[in-house]
Parts: C-alpha cells; sequence; structure tokens
C-alpha cells in the first residue's frame, strides 16, 4: 500500500492509491527521497483529473438475498463514485479490477451507456415478477457525472413507462434534476427517496465527502421532495463516533421540522480495504483523536475494524452503540417522526414487449 505524508489530497477523500493485497497484487511503497526527485524535475504532481470508461455489461439488474436488506434487486448505472466518501463501503469493489479502493475508486470511473435498454428487456422477460428496484446501493446515483450521462433519469423513465417500483438512495441534490419524473411517480405510488445526511458542518462534510452536495442543499432537497409529494427518508449515515455523531440530535430536528416521513441511521462500516483508508484520513484530518475514534469502532464490533456478518453488521453491540440508540430516539420522539415503511405499488406494472414497446392490456 502507499505511504502518503500527512497532508491532506485536496478535493479527494482517500488520501492514496492503496493497492489491493487480498488478490495478490505487488504491494508499493512511494520513496520519500524518490518523491522529491520527481518533484524537484517535473514540478508538482498533476492535478488528478477524473476519467470515465464505458462499460457494456450484459445484464443490468442485480438480484441479492442477503436477509437485511430491505430490496432484493438493484441498478447500478456507475461503477466508481466520484463523491469521494472515505467511509464509502463500496470502495473494495474497484479491487476485483485491479484498481485501488482508494483514488482509483473516485477518479477512475466507469458508466454503463446501455442501462436503460437492458433494463427494458430484463423487464420484457416471461415470468418477471415486479418488486421495488434500488438505485444507488454501491454507488450513488446523481454523483456529478449523471449531468453529463443521464443514466439514472433513463432508468426512471423506463420505470414510470412501464409503473414499476423505485426507492433511490443519494446524497446529491441532483435529485431534484428529476423532480418532473419523481412527481409523477410519486402520485402513482411508485418512488421513494432515501437522501444521506452526515454533518450539519460544510467544512466537516468537505473532508468526509469532498465532492458531495453541502448539507444544506441535501436538507433543501429533503424539503422540496416533501413539497413535491414524494415519500423521503432522510439516512444519517454513516455515525462516525467522535466525528459525526454529535450532530444526531440536530439533523433529527431539522428534517423533522421539514415533515420528512422517515429517518433512521447507520454505523460507520469499515470491509476490507476501507479500514486502511480511513486509518489514513484520520491520520490526516483528525490525528488528534484517531485512536479515540478506532477504539471506539472496534468496542462496537466486538474488538474488530468491521464485523461483515448478516444482521450484526448493521447492528452494533456495547455501550456506545446503545447511547446512540438512546439519543436517536429520544431526539425522534422530540421531533415527532419514525422510521416509515413505504409500501411501493407493484400491481399496475405493464411490461413492454420484446421490441421494446410497452405491451397492450
Amino acid at each position: 500500500m502507499f505511504h502518503v505524508e500527512h497532508s491532506p489530497v485536496k478535493g479527494r477523500g482517500a488520501q492514496s492509491g492503496a493497492v489491493p493485497t487480498r488478490f495478490g497484487l505487488a504491494s508499493r511503497e512511494v520513496d520519500g527521497d524518490w518523491r522529491d526527485h520527481v518533484a524537484m524535475l517535473d514540478g508538482p504532481p498533476i492535478k488528478l483529473r477524473t476519467t470515465v470508461t464505458e462499460e457494456r455489461p450484459k445484464t443490468i439488474l442485480t438480484f441479492n438475498q442477503s436477509p437485511d436488506v430491505p430490496f432484493d434487486r438493484s441498478v447500478n448505472t456507475y461503477r466508481g463514485c466520484e463523491h469521494g466518501c472515505i467511509y464509502c463501503f463500496a470502495r473494495p469493489t474497484h479491487a476485483y479490477h485491479d484498481l485501488s479502493p482508494g483514488l482509483d475508486f473516485e477518479t477512475r470511473l466507469f458508466a454503463k451507456p446501455e442501462a436503460a435498454a437492458l433494463l427494458r428487456k430484463t423487464l420484457a422477460k416471461k415470468g418477471y415478477v415486479p418488486k421495488p428496484i434500488a438505485l444507488g446501493t454501491n454507488t450513488d446515483p446523481y454523483q456529478p457525472i449523471e449531468r453529463d450521462w443521464r443514466l439514472t433519469r433513463q432508468i426512471l423513465e423506463v420505470c414510470l413507462e412501464t409503473r414499476h417500483p423505485v426507492t433511490i438512495t443519494t446524497k446529491s441534490d441532483r435529485v431534484l434534476a428529476d423532480a418532473d419524473i419523481l412527481a409523477a411517480m410519486a402520485r402513482e405510488n411508485l418512488v421513494a427517496v432515501a437522501i444521506s445526511v452526515t454533518t450539519l458542518d460544510p467544512a466537516l462534510s468537505a473532508k468526509l465527502e469532498p465532492r458531495c452536495a453541502a448539507p444544506g442543499k441535501r436538507l433543501a432537497a429533503l424539503a422540496k421532495l416533501v413539497e413535491l409529494g414524494v415519500p423521503v427518508h432522510c439516512s444519517i449515515s454513516p455515525i462516525i463516533p467522535a466525528i459525526t455523531d454529535e450532530f444526531l440530535e440536530s439533523i433529527v430536528a431539522r428534517v423533522g421540522a421539514m415533515r420528512v416521513q422517515s429517518v433512521g441511521w447507520i454505523p460507520l462500516r469499515l470491509p476490507h480495504e476501507v479500514a486502511p483508508l480511513f486509518r489514513e484520513w484520520l491520520a490526516v484530518h483528525f490525528p488528534d483523536r484517531a485512536g479515540k475514534v478506532m477504539g471506539i469502532v472496534r468496542e462496537m464490533r466486538g474488538g474488530r475494524d468491521n464485523d461483515p456478518n448478516f444482521h450484526s453488521r448493521f447492528n452494533p453491540k456495547g455501550v456506545w452503540a446503545d447511547l446512540i440508540r438512546a439519543r436517536f430516539a429520544v431526539a425522534c420522539r422530540k421531533a415527532g417522526i419514525a422510521r416509515a415503511r413505504f409500501a411501493l405499488d407493484t400491481s399496475r406494472f405493464c411490461p413492454p414487449s420484446a421490441d421494446g414497446q410497452l405491451a397492450l392490456l
């Protein structure tokens, strides 16, 4: 894995291009003398640029049998995520392609331009049984490149046309670019949107999730969706002890005042390469409390950086976890808000024909 000096990589979450070691790839170390020599000859490092590669999979709808997630199918139109959230549990997926879960994950992105056509093909299959499709389960469907690619909008257009229900999870107010489709789907009880709010401090957000919408913009997007009649959920996630947990009560109070229908929280998860990347980030941004943060995380995870097991991965243990649960319950009572379950309508699904047109009723 790369070793980095304790100075931040501006505009990015990861502080290095950590090489995955669990697949036997050779580790690399950037020597300090070599780094100085290159800087003397070539000047400062070139600013990292985001690249997007077209990917053409044969299918787009992924099914899962996980017992602790509320969906059994999902669509991910992008791989990698420019938001650069240091805590993103999806970072290790880049390692499967010999790419870094660190800086590669947030700079070397992949887009699937045929996603909508592939979805239409799947929905047209004989015997397909509709259940809500989850968007944003791995990488954010409204990350910055959606502005140009519009793949998420294309998926929503197919789902509105076929009356297929969808759930969306995002950290971006760019979701409002599709307000027209979302409002139309909401009138048919076909959509619910979750927006994640980690902190109310924009400076902290810029370190944690450097290319996400600022917290105020996400709150404004929640309020606008409520106004449009779209069922919305605020996910306070992840809660990072000794860094973001102080905002728990204030976030609940803010979204409660907006008449957001549902709120929940998810603890920090550090699977595979995310753990060393997060430790690296702590050393750069919070060296004074890095030990405390990881000590609490490990206390909640049975002495480990991460708990990968079903059910318990979302259900931390110990006094710190119990304290967060108690604080959250009190905050919800004061705000008059609960975690709702949105029952979307699957009864009016109208599959397209094999040639892509809607079947006649």
